[in-house]
Order: structure tokens, then sequence, then C-alpha cells
């Protein structure tokens, strides 16, 4: 896997990825802007308008059309948060063009002319969205909102989250709230589109058996970058932090019609440098991120308290979330096995063979990296908002394969629970 970056215009990059793995190349498009509560429901309503239609391609029927003309192209959008930011996502998948039919056609520069125009060129109507696809896609956000409660798991998850992080810009649901949608109107919408078109950040990635001088000029004469300004980007860089914990718990019950509980706990860690992240990584995968870890083994193999037991890192803010699915009635034994758990590793009581394993499924996921063509565009971009864009995933995997078991309890010993959050049923 060759990376390379390229300053397109201030805040706009191109990164490359030139790789002979794949049959395929990929096109994404990513926007980066500090996550606000008054921007927050905007973006998520933006980014579900912009996949509609463009200025040239006016419908999804047409855009279909257009994708299977490139072959079977493959168009997917998102929106996430990564740290304290809102981040849009644009893919776009395509046959290399070494693999069509007497190489006649190009291929790759259809796609980053059909993605950008996505993007950057949406279609209007009297200064504003087409109100057809604004109207419409206000109905979808405000379902899709809704639906999170369908997910008792995840919905636990997030509202742990929304818990720990009260009061700052990653405690925001990535969608925004139902509420806000109906005050949004289309014409200060697109104003704020414009707006934010302007000033956020942009990078784009380009991953394949591709000529990389082609790519670049594609992207230079494209008619939609070239009117894109110059910005100092309004987003907010990921940094390592300190465990930030005043050391009070903070205890949260929700009641809702379930049938089983979902018991969710907020760790603060913290980084303070690069090892550290290898450091948490491995404490997280001792904890709960495999199944031969203290909490699977602990909580629901052998107490048989829980249907699901594990945790996972929040790579980009350096803590850990644990979430258990148990009984209603099993809480206070349960919350009393977890704690016994993060309070084992602390106290040493767990062996080498659990340090080896950890480090193993850690590097055996690592190893995937290379082997699918979107996680290498996801974990470079990880990187590069982390501002590490120099660790590659196999100098990742020296760091933990470094990671000793007196790292381990380093970490252990800053470990402290922060929330503990419980989805019950309503008449428990």
């Amino acid at each position: 896997m060759n990376i390379n970056k390229t300053e397109i215009k201030k805040g706009i990059n191109l990164h490359t990825i030139k790789t002979d793995k794949f049959k395929s190349n990929i096109v994404s498009v990513f926007l980066t802007t500090t996550l606000t509560k008054q921007d927050v429901t905007k973006n998520a309503l933006i980014s579900l308008i912009l996949r509609r239609g463009t200025s040239n391609i006016k419908t999804q029927a047409e855009l279909g059309i257009k994708l299977e003309e490139m072959y079977g192209g493959l168009f997917n959008s998102g929106l996430d948060k990564i740290g304290d930011n809102h981040l849009f996502k644009f893919y776009l998948e395509t046959i290399n063009d070494e693999f069509l039919p007497e190489h006649k056609e190009n291929v790759l520069d259809e796609s980053i002319s059909l993605l950008l125009d996505i993007v950057f060129n949406p279609l209007t109507e009297e200064g504003r969205f087409k109100q057809e696809y604004f109207e419409q896609e206000k109905v979808t956000l405000q379902k899709l909102i809704a639906a999170r409660k369908d997910n008792k798991r995840m919905y636990a998850l997030n509202r742990c989250i929304e818990e720990m992080y009260k009061g700052t810009p990653y405690g925001l649901y990535k969608l925004g709230s139902e509420e806000d949608i109906s005050k949004i109107e289309n014409k200060d919408l697109y104003a704020y589109y414009k707006e934010l078109i302007r000033n956020v950040r942009i990078d784009i990635f380009v991953s394949g058996d591709i000529k990389e001088d082609e790519v670049m000029t594609a992207i230079k004469e494209n008619s939609n970058i070239k009117n894109l300004p110059e910005r100092e980007p309004s987003y907010t860089p990921v940094e390592l932090k300190i465990n930030e914990t005043n050391g009070e718990e903070n205890e949260v019950q929700e009641t809702m019609e379930v049938s089983q509980g979902n018991l969710t706990i907020g760790l603060d860690v913290g980084a303070q440098n690069q090892d550290d992240i290898y450091k948490s990584v491995v404490y997280n995968a001792i904890l709960g991120g495999s199944a031969n870890s203290k909490l699977f083994q602990n909580v629901r193999e052998k107490a048989h308290l829980a249907y699901v037991a594990s945790s996972s890192y929040l790579r980009h803010k350096h803590d850990i979330i644990i979430s258990c699915g148990i009984e209603i009635g099993n809480y206070d034994k349960a919350l009393k096995i977890i704690r016994e758990q993060i309070d084992d590793i602390k106290n040493e009581n767990f062996t080498d063979k659990d340090l080896e394993e950890a480090k193993k499924m850690i590097i055996e996921d690592l190893k995937v990296i290379d082997d699918e063509q979107d996680s290498q565009i996801t974990y470079c971009f990880g990187q590069e908002i982390q501002n590490v864009p120099g660790v590659t995933p196999e100098e990742y995997i020296e760091g933990i394969n470094h990671v000793t078991k007196q790292d381990v309890l380093d970490i252990a010993k800053r470990v402290k629970i922060n929330t503990i959050y419980f989805l019950k049923g309503e008449n428990e």
C-alpha cells in the first residue's frame, strides 16, 4: 500500500493509495466540520439531500442508470462522528479501467467527476435545494431518528455516550433531533450548505491500481474543485488527552418497553501519546474485546448473567465502552461482576496468555486492513485526522507487539467508571 498526500488548495487534500491488490477503484470524499448542536440536524439533512441528484443528474433513477453505464458502479454515503467533528462520507466504487474491454474508457475519470458533482453541485431551484427533495428527506430524517430506538443495544450505547459526554460535541447524536427538523427552512439550509462547503475540511481519497499524475490532473481540472476557495478548515483536530474524570460515577436508568436490559458503562481512560493508544487497545481486548476476554468469560460464560458482554475502544476519544445485554433483574449482580473484572486487571489478575491472545486478536484485525480497500481508506483517514498519518498498519502492529504486562497495568490503574447507563423495562 503506497500512500501519497498532496495539497490541492489550502484545506483541500488529495490522498492517493496505489495498490494492485484489487480489481476496483474507490473514490471517496470526506467533509469534516466541527460538531455543534445548532448544526448537527442540518448536516444530517444535507447528507440525505445530496444523494438525491445533481445539477447534471437530477434523479436517483438517472444516477442508477449512470452507475450501470459505469459497469455497475456502487455509490454510498453516510454521516459519522469523529472526535468532536461531524464527518460526511461519500464513496464511489468502480471497476479498474485495466479490466475493461479494450481499455477504451476511463471510468476512473468518470467516477471522480460524478462523485465531486454529487458533493459540490447539488440540484437546486430558485436559490435553494429542490423543494420536493427537501420535504421528502425531512420525513426520511425524522424516521431515521425515531428508528434509533429499534436497536436497543445500539440505542443504549449511544445514550451512554450522550450522558458521558453531556455538554460536549461528542455527546450529540449524529443525526440530530426530531424537534429541530421542523425548524429548518429550505432557503436557510442551502445558504448554510454553501457556507459549509466554503469552510469545511475536504479530504479526497483515490484508491486502486492508478496513475497518480492522471488522478491529480483529473482532480485539479475538475470544475467543482476549481470553484472551491482556499480555507482555514473549521474542524476540531482529534487530540490526545489525559484522563479527565472527576472521580464521580454518573448513574442513569431509562425505561422502555423492552424484554432484555441493556447495561452500558463508559470508562475514562485517556491517552497522552501513541504508546498509550497501543496499551489501551490491548487493555480493552483483555477486558472485553474478544471471546477470551474477562467480561465474556466471567459475565456471560461463567455467571450466565449476560447474552452479550463486550467492550470497545473509542479510538477518537481514547475511552472505553462496556456493553452487556442482561436479564433486567440481574442488574446488581452483573454490575458487581463487571467491577470485579476491572479491579482484577488493576490487581494483575490476568495471565501472560491473556496478554498474548489479546495482542494476537488485535493484530489479526489489523492485517485485514490491507485486504479490504475501503478499510485502507478508513484507516488512513483515521490516522490523518489524529495527526499521526505516518503510522502505517505495519507500524501499528509493531506497537501492539511491544505492549507488556506492565503497560497494561499502567492503563488499568488509570481506568475509572464515568457513566453507568441502564435501559430497563417500564414495569421493573
